[in-house]
Parts: C-alpha cells; sequence; structure tokens
C-alpha cells in the first residue's frame, strides 16, 4: 500500500476554502519485464529485410529545446548503422536555439537530418520556419523517412510537451499551436499508409502525461508496442543511449527496445536525482481491445448504479494515485492511476467488483514493463480522466473518440453528486461557533470540529487550511494539509493539526514566502511539494509574457534536506507540463491564493521582489510564524458532490 496525500480543490464556503485530499493506493508493485525477446507481433506490410528505421520527431520550437539538442546528441552517439537508421527531425526556436546539435551546430527553423556514423549528419532538408504540430508535415515526415529507409521493423519517437488526451505539443512559434489527439492519429496513419506500412513497431512519446488510457485506445491501430509516462518527465526525458540495442542487434525485438529505454531513463534519472516522481511504460497495444472491453464495461456498470456506487468512486479519486496534480485547479490534470482507480473502487463497491477486477487484469496483462519512484509507488502504466466535480471537466474531452463509454458514466456520477439528499450532506454541528482550538506541547495548534454522521459514507476528505489575515480583510493562504475524520457513533469527529510554518524560499538575495501542497510517501519518510510559481525569462526583461510554472520539491525527512528541485512550465494552450531549462538570469515569483473580503479568489504573487531562477541555487525552510501574527485557520469536509461544510477560526501566534 501506498499512502500519499493528492491534488486540492478550489471550493467556495464562507471565506472560500482550498481543498487537499489524503491518498491511498495500492498495487502489485513488482518490477515486470518482457520474456527475452518479447511477444512475437502479427506479420506486418511494409517491411523489407531486418533491422530498425527509428524516425525522431522533436518538437523543439519551444522552452524544451536545450533539453531535445541534447536528446539528440545523445542519440547522435548511437548513430546509424548497418543494423539501425535514424531519421531526424527537429523544429528550432528563434529564442532558445543556441545550443549545438552534433555536426549541425545552431540554427532556426526545421531541418531534417539523416544519421550517419556517431556525431555525424546529413541534411536531407532544411524548411525553414515550419509549424511541427502541423499534422500534414508529421504524416509526411513518416513516410518520407519510411521510405528512404526500409527496414524490418519501424519505431517513431514524438517529444515535446504532453497533456495526456489534449494531446502534445506546442509550437511556440506557430501561434501556440498543438497537435491533438485526433490530429496525431491522423497524421500517424495517413504518413504510414503513404509509406505502405500497416502499423508500427513502437510508437514512444518522450513527453509528459501520454501514458494515459485514452491515448493509448486511440493509438492502438497505429503500432504494436507504446512507451510513455503517466507522470511528468524530468526534463533529461529518455536516455537515447539506450537506442545502441538496435544498432548492436538487428533482431532485437520491440519489447528489448521498450525496456532499454525505460532502464535507461531510469538510469539517467538516478544519475541526475529525479528518481523519486517518474513513471515510464511499456505497453502492448494488441491487448488493448481487452482493455477497451473491460474499461466499457466497467463504465456501464458504475453508470447503472451510479447512486449506489458514487461515494466509492469519489472516495476512490480522492485517495488514489493521480499525475499531473496543481494546487491551481485549473491547471490540474485530473488524471487518476487507471489500475489502482479500478481496484479501490471494486474493493468498496461489490456491484462493481467483477468488473473492476476485470479492468484490472485486463491492464496487467498489456503493461509489459514500467518503472516508477518512491513518489509514483504503484504506478499501473496508464492514467485516466477523472475530474473530481462537474466544474472541472473540460467538455472538449467529449470529442475524444476513445472516452465513449468512459464519458458516460461521468455524466451519470455527477449527476448522483448534483442529487445527494440534504440530510446527508456535510454539516459541522455548530459551525458559528468555529472548531475547538488546542496550543500543542510542539508549538503547533490542533482543530476538532463535530459533524453529523448521517454525511459519513459520502465523505471523501477532510482539510485543514491556514491563511493570513490581511488589513484589507483579505485572507492569503499559505497551504494545507490532511486531517482526519471518524465515526464515534453519535456523532462524528474531524481533527487536523498545523505547525503554525510556512514556507520561505531564498535565492541567496531575497526570500519569499510560497504556498505549500504536501505529498507523502507510504513510510512517511519523504514528502513532496508542490509550489505555485510566476516565471519571467531572462529575455524578458521587461515582464510582458509571465509564465505559470510549478516548482516540484522532494524532501528526506529524516535529514531534513531538499533531495531535488525541479521547475515545470505549464503550456496554457496545450494544458501541458514541461521542465524549464536552466535560466539563471530570470525571475520566479511564488503564487498564493488569496481570497478579498467579497470572496473573489486570485492566485497572485506573494511579493513585489522576484527571485532568481536559479533553481539548484535556491534554499528552503519552514519558518515560524511570528509571534502575534493573526492567521485564519479552516477545518473542513466535502463530499463527492463538491458539496462541503467549513469550520473557521483566528488564532494569534503564541
Amino acid at each position: 500500500m501506498t499512502s500519499t496525500l493528492t491534488r486540492p480543490r478550489l471550493v467556495a464556503a464562507a471565506a472560500a476554502v482550498l481543498f487537499l485530499t489524503a491518498a491511498c493506493s495500492g498495487g502489485d508493485t513488482e518490477e515486470k519485464k518482457p520474456d527475452a525477446k518479447g511477444s512475437t507481433a502479427a506479420e506486418h506490410t511494409g517491411r523489407e529485410g531486418d533491422g530498425w528505421t527509428v524516425l525522431h520527431y522533436s518538437m523543439a520550437d519551444t522552452n524544451l529545446e536545450p533539453f531535445m539538442v541534447a536528446d539528440v546528441n545523445e542519440l547522435g552517439s548511437v548513430g546509424s548503422n548497418d543494423n539501425l537508421q535514424v531519421r531526424e527531425f527537429m523544429d528550432r526556436s528563434v529564442e532558445y536555439g543556441d545550443d549545438e546539435l552534433l555536426d549541425q551546430g545552431a540554427w532556426v527553423g526545421g531541418r531534417v537530418l539523416d544519421l550517419g556514423a556517431a556525431g555525424a549528419t546529413e541534411v536531407v532538408e532544411d524548411l525553414g520556419d515550419v509549424d511541427s504540430a502541423d499534422p500534414e508535415l508529421l504524416a509526411s515526415f513518416i513516410a518520407d523517412g519510411i521510405e528512404a529507409h526500409r527496414a524490418g521493423h519501424y519505431a517513431l519517437i514524438i517529444s515535446d510537451h504532453g497533456a495526456s488526451w489534449p494531446g502534445i505539443g506546442p509550437d511556440e512559434g506557430s501561434d501556440y499551436d498543438v497537435l491533438d489527439l485526433a490530429e496525431l492519429t491522423d497524421a500517424i496513419s495517413s504518413g504510414l499508409e503513404q509509406a505502405g506500412v500497416d502499423k508500427l513497431d513502437l510508437l514512444g512519446f518522450d513527453a509528459c502525461l501520454m501514458a494515459n488510457y485514452e491515448v493509448a485506445s486511440a493509438v492502438a491501430p497505429l503500432a504494436d508496442r507504446l512507451v510513455a509516462s503517466q507522470e511528468l518527465e524530468p526534463g533529461h526525458g529518455w536516455n537515447y543511449g539506450s537506442l545502441q540495442v538496435l544498432a548492436d542487434d538487428p533482431a532485437a525485438t520491440a519489447d528489448e527496445l521498450g525496456s532499454a529505454i525505460i532502464d535507461g531513463f531510469e538510469g539517467q534519472a538516478q544519475e541526475q536525482g529525479t528518481q523519486d516522481q517518474i513513471t515510464l511504460a511499456l505497453i502492448d497495444l494488441t491487448k488493448m481491445g481487452a482493455v477497451d472491453d473491460a474499461v466499457s464495461d466497467f463504465a456501464a456498470a458504475l453508470a447503472e448504479d451510479s447512486s449506489t456506487v458514487a461515494p466509492a468512486v469519489g472516495q476512490s479519486e480522492a485517495t488514489t494515485l493521480a499525475f499531473g496534480k496543481s494546487p491551481d485547479e485549473s491547471q490540474d490534470k485530473h488524471l487518476s492511476d487507471l489500475g489502482l482507480l479500478a481496484g479501490a473502487i471494486g474493493a468498496s463497491a461489490p456491484a462493481v467488483t467483477d468488473q473492476a477486477d476485470a479492468v484490472v487484469s485486463a491492464l496487467d496483462a498489456a503493461v509489459l514493463d514500467n518503472v516508477d519512484g518512491v513518489g509514483t509507488d504503484g504506478a499501473t502504466g496508464l492514467s485516466i480522466y477523472l475530474p473530481p466535480v462537474r466544474d472541472l471537466a473540460d467538455g472538449a474531452y467529449l470529442d475524444v473518440s476513445s472516452a465513449g463509454p468512459w464519458a458516460g458514466f461521468l455524466d451519470a456520477y455527477y449527476t448522483a453528486g448534483d442529487q445527494i439528499p440534504k440530510a446527508e450532506l456535510p454539516a459541522f454541528t455548530d459551525p458559528a461557533a468555529g472548531p475547538d482550538v488546542t496550543f500543542d506541547d510542539d508549538g503547533g495548534i490542533t482543530l476538532t470540529g463535530t459533524f453529523d454522521p448521517a454525511s459519513l459514507d459520502n465523505i471523501t476528505e477532510a482539510t485543514i487550511s491556514y491563511a493570513l489575515v490581511n488589513d484589507d480583510d483579505s485572507i492569503t493562504y499559505l497551504g494545507e494539509e490532511i486531517a482526519d475524520f471518524s465515526d464515534n457513533g453519535a456523532s462524528a469527529d474531524a481533527v487536523g493539526t498545523y505547525d503554525l510554518t510556512f514556507l520561505q524560499i531564498t535565492d541567496g538575495e531575497d526570500s519569499a514566502y510560497a504556498y505549500v501542497d504536501l505529498d507523502l510517501s507510504d513510510d512517511l519518510g519523504t514528502a513532496f511539494f508542490d509550489v505555485p510559481m510566476t516565471y519571467y525569462a531572462s529575455t524578458d526583461p521587461d515582464g510582458e509574457d509571465p509564465r505559470d510554472a510549478l516548482l516540484s520539491l522532494v524532501l528526506d525527512i529524516d535529514s531534513g534536506k531538499f533531495d531535488s528541485e525541479t521547475l515545470y512550465l505549464y503550456d496554457e494552450e496545450s494544458g501541458g507540463y514541461g521542465e524549464l531549462p536552466p535560466d539563471p538570469e530570470g525571475i520566479l515569483v511564488p503564487d498564493v491564493l488569496t481570497i478579498s473580503g467579497n470572496g473573489e479568489q486570485v492566485w497572485e504573487p506573494t511579493t513585489d521582489v522576484g527571485l532568481y531562477a536559479d533553481v539548484a541555487n535556491l534554499t528552503y525552510e519552514f519558518v515560524p510564524l511570528d509571534s502575534g501574527t493573526t492567521i485564519q485557520a479552516d477545518l473542513a469536509l466535502v463530499d463527492y458532490g463538491g458539496n462541503t461544510s467549513t469550520l473557521s477560526t483566528l488564532v494569534d501566534v503564541p
């Protein structure tokens, strides 16, 4: 079992409260490896001889360009030989294009390259300014690459920001254009058809969040195998030296390639200290038909009995490992681990246990190999879209061809949440009196509140949140933590604790306080913090283009030391994330949730003084609040319909 804390939810209640869930995820964490030569795929069309052709499509007209250049340099160290032919598409940015790529140096625009012996390249075509999110460009790259390099096996790897079912991208130089999932599948299908190839041996996404059920189902007709990540990927991405397995052995299978990529990714993550929150999985797409059937049956069973199973769904969503989380709900990806989610629902709702077990079994058969970290322990290989309430659901999901049955279930689930009887809504016994407050011997506080147990079966989470009280009657939240709730028979209690500290970030010259969203490992030895930020690039000295960012921190609790820090940029157009390349002269400003006296909620900077974006040299400290500081502390309950009850009190720090 893995115990984690998952994403918060913004809920308006009294002064409006931000909620954070407690998560418990379980499952088979034993690492799986395919057989030495993997399973045998069906005979395919368009093959000639043996060996491999790898097509690598780098949508690098984005802030990720430095990482992608490093990846292609790794790929170039393998190069092409009699066993392996590598063709590269790289679209470079006018803003980020200073790094030298193999023997090509630096340039702006798109080029198609054939990689030769280690380090050598040949320009196939200089395309100039192109839109790498144009599906016709991707299709022609696939068709031309295969036609020029016929082989026994074909792989396509696409790199950029990933967003799961919304697609991959953007191309910043083309009005932030994105390849959505329909365009992506159409482009690959068209390219293969033009080349006379029925499907790829392996499709890879070196991008965040693309190991997603909706994505895997959509691309299943296009490839035998998929390699992708459920969680955000660190900027270094894959270790392309892993393709040496193809250069060394023309008989290497797609399974051997997929496992080599996973092993290389894990090794590079360990070298760079990013291993705690990684995921990468090798999916047998020929098994997705069985997964589709199981998910469809599961969704139908959930929808048919939605009013009965909805509490189990809500509690499972709140306690299951999730990916692409953010304290800002509008940027949270609402992706739950499919296997863990189904297992948790099945364990709590006997009416759908058989269907849930079928999902777990089908998914387990489809996932041939995977890796996770301490913060993603137990990840089963694919995520699925599950916003907790209707207001957070993206209407574009209805346009995703592979989402049909699950979208139908979501509608039924949200309807059940809208119809919870009034007598079963969360309700603290005496909200006007506020919570009972106890000052603890260790300098913190404990809040306790009693509530009507009639709502207990519907409650998904309890939280304690804490905010500074400002002179203009606004409040500024510093964070929130999981609270406990339990049934005492005639009544039920919620209990939360707060140690009266705040997170302070320092760049050596200036300091700023920050909002804290906390996750914990199962053994309580590691803490994971997501800190909302605004980033100003060093190339934007006037601050005309602020970018939303998320700082991910990993803390070793026993030593008190932060083991790693990774800054991810959020792309509003695609909804994707990607690590920010080093920019020591850039500026970071932490963002906090402020609620005005009239209830308006806004994420805003904590200070007018920015911190240098030299992430590796930032320091972090939990600092006690000054004596006499007045805070608002909230104890809150939320049910699966998004209904809340909140106890609030003002506390003066002793």
